[in-house]
This record gives structure tokens, C-alpha cells and sequence, in this order.
């Protein structure tokens, strides 16, 4: 074989790899939104640039709490787990800072207040409380739930359904006021 049609083939392949790599690698896939940990990543080196310091060390306290996950867990945290990573550090803080507004300490109630506001930029859409009243009496008549003895298993169903998208305690509080009623 001469070296041209050699060098023509090479040429082809490599075009064909450039498009097959450009497909499945683009740098801003429409199909495949970013990962929560790569926003935080990116968020991270831009508030970094903007000298952003309360968001700066929410979003490291943030991964230091993801990370914590994956060392105890051996496993990699998925969007799903760092929701409730996050959920979970949102209602630190507010009982952190209720605690603090309670002893006097409005500036550390302030500063719990504005780490909440960042760690909501990360969270889904939190359902209304109409919304969750519509799903608890859904749940109800799905469940057959009739009074305080069915509680369990109509909240068992809810917690499936409603996770990451609700505050669980407006949950109960909701259901607890239907069943009682």
C-alpha cells in the first residue's frame, strides 16, 4: 500500500474519532445538566474570584460534608445523596439559629440565616403547602388511612414520594392535622 492512500485513511479515522469524541464529550451537553458536586466545584473557584467569603465557606463546608459521606459510606455521593447532605445542613441551621435568636446572639442568627439562603441555591423547589396538603389527602385515600393508628403507614408512603422535595416536618404536621380531623 503507497503512503497516500495510508495517509487518506488516517486523516478519515481521525475525523471520525473527532466526531464520535465530540459527541459524547461536549464540554456543554443540553442533554446532561451538571452534576450538583460539579456546580458546587464551579461555584466554588466563582466565588473565590469574587471574594464571596460566606458563600465561599458554605460551599466548603458543603463538600467537606459530601466527602465525609463518601469516606464512611465507601461510595460515591450521587445528586440524590447530596440533596440530603444539603437538606440535612439546612435544618442544622435552622435550629442553630433559632437556638442563637433565642439567647440573644442576632449576629450568629445572621450569619446561619445567609449560609441557609446559599445552601438553598443547591436544593429543589420546595413544594407549597398547598401542594403538600393535596399529596397528604392523595396519600390518605390511597392509603385508606382513617385515624392517628394509620399514621405510620400513610407517612412511610409520603416520605417515598415527597423526599428531597419537602420539608418532612410541615409533612407531619399537615397529616397529623388531617388524620385528627
Amino acid at each position: 500500500m503507497s503512503t497516500a492512500p495510508r495517509i487518506i485513511a488516517r486523516l478519515k479515522n481521525r475525523e471520525s474519532s473527532k466526531a464520535v469524541f465530540e459527541t459524547q464529550f461536549s464540554l456543554f451537553p443540553e442533554s446532561h445538566p451538571m452534576s450538583l458536586k460539579a456546580q458546587l466545584t464551579e461555584d466554588m473557584k466563582t466565588a473565590m474570584r469574587a471574594k464571596d467569603q460566606t458563600a465561599l465557606s458554605t460551599i466548603r463546608l458543603i463538600n467537606a460534608a459530601i466527602k465525609q459521606f463518601e469516606v464512611d459510606e465507601r461510595t460515591e455521593a450521587d445528586d440524590g445523596k447530596v440533596v440530603a447532605i444539603i437538606t440535612k445542613m439546612v435544618k442544622q441551621r435552622k435550629d442553630s439559629a433559632s437556638i442563637y435568636t433565642e439567647a440573644g446572639r442576632q449576629d450568629l442568627a445572621d450569619k446561619e440565616n445567609a449560609e441557609i439562603e446559599i445552601l438553598h441555591r443547591y436544593l429543589p423547589q420546595m413544594m407549597s403547602a398547598e401542594e403538600i396538603r393535596t399529596a397528604v389527602e392523595t396519600v390518605i385515600a390511597m392509603t385508606g388511612a382513617s385515624g392517628m393508628a394509620d399514621m405510620g403507614k400513610a407517612m412511610g408512603v409520603l416520605k417515598t414520594q415527597l423526599a428531597g422535595k419537602a420539608d418532612m416536618g410541615e409533612v407531619n404536621k399537615v397529616l397529623k392535622a388531617a388524620l385528627s380531623s
